[in-house]
């Protein structure tokens, strides 16, 4: 099985307070609508690349919870809660548990420090867990005592300075290739890296036989297209929260 294949995932549709989600640009403010909009047509797409989808419904109280893929990660393994580093996201966990434990028999919890899943990369043979503002040392180091008992092999790394989360300025493309901005070079010393001609543009999507790509981001989109099936799909509301593609949903196999 390639880490790119997935049977299933998990989103949160968008709640009209996603208008104040977090964001390093406080004038860049997202309308409803459109982030909706985006949204939708997201989802469509991962059921049209063959996912059975779960669409859980808004949290009101949670502007950024249409990002599930930050307080929770899954391996087909099993899930793990995790614990965001920023302090208006902590409470999203609990509420994904239920339809975690729909899927997982495993449900494990990060409990010191703080982790990310947007901090989270799986690669054929290691999982990167990238430090970062919103990951730190603790939540790294409990992160990956949980992925070993899964049986998952990880590697705590230095997200480079400036970025987001790890997955801001890199995702995988097939099991040989990463797609990546310039800061990541050497980073994946068993892959081979990409340059993403706009840097934006790095936190594309693998699902099965498709890689989804911000559309706003021609070059990339071009370059992309010469050896993959791509899907470009609009992005720009979602990327004035800092967000991207992989941090809509969580994705699995089942087994």
């Amino acid at each position: 099985m390639r880490v790119s294949d997935f049977t299933h995932a998990v989103v949160r549709t968008p709640g009209v307070s996603v208008v104040n989600g977090l964001r390093e640009d406080a004038a860049a403010t997202p309308r409803h609508g459109a982030v909706l909009r985006e949204h939708m047509a997201y989802v469509a797409a991962l059921a049209a690349a063959g996912l059975a989808v779960d669409v859980l419904p808004p949290l009101e109280d949670f502007p950024d919870s249409v990002f599930v893929e930050d307080p929770a990660f899954v391996v087909p393994e099993g899930a793990i809660l995790l614990r965001p580093g920023a302090p208006s996201r902590l409470g999203e966990r609990e509420h994904l548990r239920a339809a975690l434990a729909k899927h997982f028999g495993r449900v494990l919890e990060v409990v010191d420090g703080h982790a990310d899943g947007g901090d989270v990369l799986i690669a054929p043979k290691v999982i990167y867990i990238g430090l970062s503002k919103r990951t730190d040392l603790a939540g790294a180091q409990a992160l990956k005592a949980h992925l070993e008992t899964l049986g998952r092999a990880a590697r705590i790394v230095e997200t480079p300075k400036g970025v987001l989360h790890f997955k801001t300025a890199c995702s995988l493309l097939d099991e040989e290739t990463v797609l990546a901005t310039e800061a990541m070079q050497g980073m994946f010393a068993e892959l081979r890296t990409l340059i993403a001609p706009e840097p934006a543009a790095a936190n594309a999507l693998r699902v099965n036989d498709t890689v989804f790509v911000g559309a706003q981001y021609k070059r990339t989109v071009d370059l992309l297209a010469r050896d993959y099936n791509v899907v470009a799909l609009d992005t720009g509301e979602i990327a004035k929260l800092d967000a991207g593609l992989s941090c809509m949903s969580l994705r699995w196999a089942s087994r």
